[in-house]
């Protein structure tokens, strides 16, 4: 067992394996998901985990060099946004449609499914190196 960090196999299994520019995405339970793409389903109940908890453990761990959003999510769910952008100050982001996103998805080495409900809570993590 590790000390501290994320404790989920899976999870920690995956953000190990992520190379260079890869994709890893954190969804809301409501996204569809590509057939051939590694899920690691966290959802327990509505809202557990949040999105904002899972992006501050996963990124805590994994080195991101930049990441992408649903340009909806700027006006349908501008708190979560923000909080998003303050969560990852300092990097890079992008905008795209919500449907360009959810094509985006098929490129991910791995998607993580949170309890989260509000709306567009959703991010493709553009994995860096940290050397």
């Amino acid at each position: 067992m590790t000390k501290s960090g994320i404790l989920n196999p899976d999870l920690c299994s995956a953000i190990a394996e992520i190379g260079h520019t890869e994709y890893f995405v954190i969804a809301d339970p409501g996204l569809p998901l590509p057939n051939d793409v590694k899920v690691i389903d966290l959802t327990l109940v509505r809202g557990i985990p949040s999105f904002l908890d899972t992006l501050k453990a996963v990124t805590n761990e994994l080195v991101v060099e930049s990441y992408v959003l649903a340009d909806e999510m700027k006006t349908v769910s501008p708190q979560l946004h923000d909080q998003t952008c303050d969560t990852l100050k300092g990097l890079p982001r992008r905008y795209v449609p919500h449907e360009e996103l959810k094509k985006l998805l098929k490129d991910a080495k791995a998607i993580v499914r949170t309890g989260e409900t509000t709306s567009f809570a959703n991010i493709i993590l553009v994995c860096g190196v940290n050397f």
